[in-house]
């Protein structure tokens, strides 16, 4: 549904010193009824990517197909059969909700009932309210039921969920899950790493420009060490414990007593460690064991500090 080979997108004029190549020699594809999510931390390329997808700039180079055209030559073949959600809408604030869908609907081929349209992203009660009086959460629904009154068969949404409370974060979730299911391909773009890992089939992050590594979910993170932490026994220390590179520990911490262990072979680690401290009659307080996150995985792929605060990535724009 989507091929994308050796893209490339700089801005400034040719030659221009002070030009900027936001896009790198980008490659991948996306088959039907897939998730696709597209991650990087602000300016790592994928408004950039994701705008030469939809046909709004011509790439400096390579090539990028949707639904085997070109998206920007070839704009009136693929236009109708793709739904954008862009980062930020430009409704006429003093328009009413079923007034915008209206107007919308009437510039969208074939496109469905606006009331089934708004009841599908929940603003079916809010449809005689006017834009302006509208939540911010409220006005991305809205966004959202513009981008599917065409039926697409290739959804493009860029930070769809911004804004919303939890409640409506995981409709959206559910509507996308069920879009997915009748065969719609969607192309998201997230900061919500807990999104793309509950949404996504397949993940790729950006970084400078590049895709540095793809995989399902599972395999993207699956290629990070797991972590074990708990606390040492009073009179205990990590030396008493058996040679951690036989319990598969690629590394180790200790603080205060604290002590953490990473490790890309969770349970032989874990395994390990437990009949250790059965064998002394020891109890290892606040035991705790887990794989790594989709975020940890992130952070350590696009090269973020791993002690930058939580909601970092919340910010908008590239």
């Amino acid at each position: 549904m989507i091929e994308v080979s050796q893209l490339r997108r700089r801005y400034g004029r040719p030659g221009e010193d002070k030009g900027c190549e936001a896009v790198r020699g980008v490659s991948f594809t996306v088959r039907r009824g897939e998730v696709f999510a597209l991650l990087g931390t602000n300016g790592a390329g994928k408004t950039s990517t994701v705008e030469l997808l939809e046909g709004l700039a011509r790439p400096t180079g390579g090539e990028v197909r949707v639904l085997g055209h070109d998206p920007y030559a070839q704009r009136r073949l693929v236009r109708p059969r793709i739904g954008v959600m862009l980062q930020e809408g430009g409704f006429p604030s003093e328009l009413g909700v079923t007034e915008t869908a209206t107007m919308w609907a009437g510039c969208t081929t074939g496109a469905r009932p606006v009331a089934e349209a708004l009841a599908l992203v929940g603003l079916g009660g809010r449809g005689g309210v006017r834009v302006k009086q509208l939540s911010g959460g409220e006005r991305r629904r809205l966004d959202l039921a513009l981008a599917l009154l065409g039926r697409p068969e290739v959804l493009f949404l860029d930070e769809p969920t911004t804004g919303l409370d939890p409640e409506a974060r995981r409709t959206t979730w559910e509507l996308v899950r069920r879009l997915r299911e009748e065969g719609t391909t969607v192309l998201l773009t997230t900061h919500y790493l807990e999104e793309a890992e509950a949404l996504a089939d397949r993940v790729a992050i950006m970084r400078e420009g590049r895709i540095v590594t793809a995989g399902t979910p599972a395999q993207v993170i699956g290629a990070h060490p797991a972590r074990i932490r708990f606390a040492m026994p009073a009179g205990w220390f990590v030396g008493d414990l058996p040679p951690l590179a036989e319990l598969g520990v690629l590394r180790h911490e200790e603080n205060d007593g604290r002590v953490e262990l990473q490790t890309s072979e969770l349970q032989r680690t874990l395994t390990g460690l437990l009949l250790w401290a059965r064998d002394k009659d020891l109890e290892l307080e606040g035991l705790d064991a887990r794989t790594a996150s989709l975020e940890e995985a992130f952070l350590a792929i696009a090269g973020v500090p791993g002690d930058v605060p939580a909601g970092v990535f919340a910010g908008r724009g590239e």
